[in-house]
């Protein structure tokens, strides 16, 4: 039920028995059954360090966690739909300080006086807009009213419709004035089509996945056989999630909804900030094409804008010690987020149980996926903070 690959690339930065930390830290959350199974991988200056996959896809039918499994990408689709907006940045058809109602008339939310307000792409990458997502709200918050779809649950809507939605909800706050988690990805997926011309699916495809090979991550799942199963954090082990679930996370919120069958229904519409489906080595592949500059992507010179924090001095609610880039958190201080990492480290992670990081000046990239919601999630379980820690000497 595991496999294990390394090279002899080692650096000094991870600590000598890194391999055995990380295989210990593995087999402690599947033993103490806060983990199902996981895919873990990590590179070094270019080279596959450590590759391991544990547990079950599938518990109840005994299926093996297999290297290429198949995962729902939750939020590390944002890292894909980042990524091709500013490809469409590079090739001049964006701007990161374009207005949204230029490219898309009908979305005009306001501030909740009733004033209006213009957001600009560059504050949907870096979820400044004002916007949120309805898991975060109250039970009987705005976007619950309004039958705002969060990107997880077979809502039945088009993207459309659910962006008509999201713009009759008020705003948080004045765009660019504080950050907070949102839709925003969603907003940038209905941008990306109107510049691109393409559906989204089509424009993530052409601009990002072909170019570097990426076959087994997109917006419909290449092979369901490989398709893991989706879990939910539950006493004594976590539980098998149902169709149309809701997962709890703060007693006075509303709560996440999702529905694994997501992944395979044609008709649902291509959530930019929640909806791809793919493997984690293809999201190595894109992190450590990013980590190199670029190429054939993408220039050097966008890549380091996509890595700089772009909302200092605002705080990251929940996460002190971070910024936020175009479409990751990029780490400040790491004293204050209590992290191992280098100042710059870029970070995101996905509401079924995934997590990845790159530490640019160590060379480092981490790509880390369960099928265990929250608990490999980064900010969800400690799965993700016990695995950093064994990764690193310091």
């Amino acid at each position: 039920m595991a496999q294990q690959a390394s090279s002899p690339a080692d650096a000094s930065v991870l600590h000598p028995n890194f391999r055995g930390r990380l295989s210990a830290v593995i087999d402690g959350a599947l033993a103490a059954n806060r983990l199902v199974g996981a895919v873990v991988v990590v590179s070094v200056d270019g080279a596959i360090v450590y590759r391991r996959a544990a547990g079950f896809a599938d518990r109840e039918c005994g299926a093996p966690m297999i290297e290429d499994t198949i995962f729902r990408l939750a939020s590390v689709s944002k890292l894909f739909v980042a990524t091709t907006a500013m490809a469409l940045v590079e090739q001049g058809r964006l701007a990161l300080d374009d207005f949204v109602e230029a490219w898309l008339p009908a979305f005009r939310p306001r501030l909740a006086d009733g004033r209006s307000a213009s957001i600009t792409l560059r504050q949907l990458l870096t979820h400044t807009s004002g916007l949120s997502y309805g898991f975060l709200e109250r039970k009987d918050g705005p976007y619950r009213r309004a039958g705002v779809s969060d990107g997880m649950d077979r809502s039945g809507l088009t993207l459309k419709e659910n962006l008509r939605r999201l713009a009759s909800a008020p705003l948080l706050f004045q765009p660019g004035a504080a950050w907070n988690y949102s839709l925003s990805f969603d907003v940038l997926g209905a941008v990306i089509e109107k510049a691109s011309g393409l559906a989204l699916p089509d424009a993530v495809r052409s601009l990002v996945t072909a170019p570097l090979g990426l076959a087994e991550t997109g917006f419909s799942v290449v092979d369901p056989s490989r398709l893991a199963a989706a879990y939910a954090d539950a006493a004594p082990r976590p539980r098998r999630m149902d169709e149309d679930d809701l997962i709890p996370t703060m007693p006075e919120l509303a709560g996440v909804a999702m529905s694994p069958g997501r992944a395979l229904d044609v008709g649902a519409f291509p959530s930019g900030g929640a909806g791809m489906i793919g493997a984690a080595g293809d999201t190595l592949r894109l992190l450590e094409t990013l980590r190199q500059g670029g190429g054939p992507i993408l220039s050097n010179t966008a890549v380091a804008e996509m890595g700089r924090d772009q909302i200092a001095p605002l705080p990251v609610a929940g996460w002190p010690g971070w910024g936020h880039g175009l479409g990751f958190s990029v780490l400040r201080d790491p004293k204050a987020a209590g992290a191992s990492e280098s100042v710059g480290t870029w970070r995101w992670g996905g509401a079924y149980g995934h997590s990845w990081f790159v530490d640019a000046a160590e060379k480092l990239s981490v790509v880390a996926f369960t099928n265990a919601a929250f608990e490999g999630m980064s900010g969800g379980g400690r799965f993700p903070q016990d695995l950093c820690r064994a990764i690193y000497a310091r």
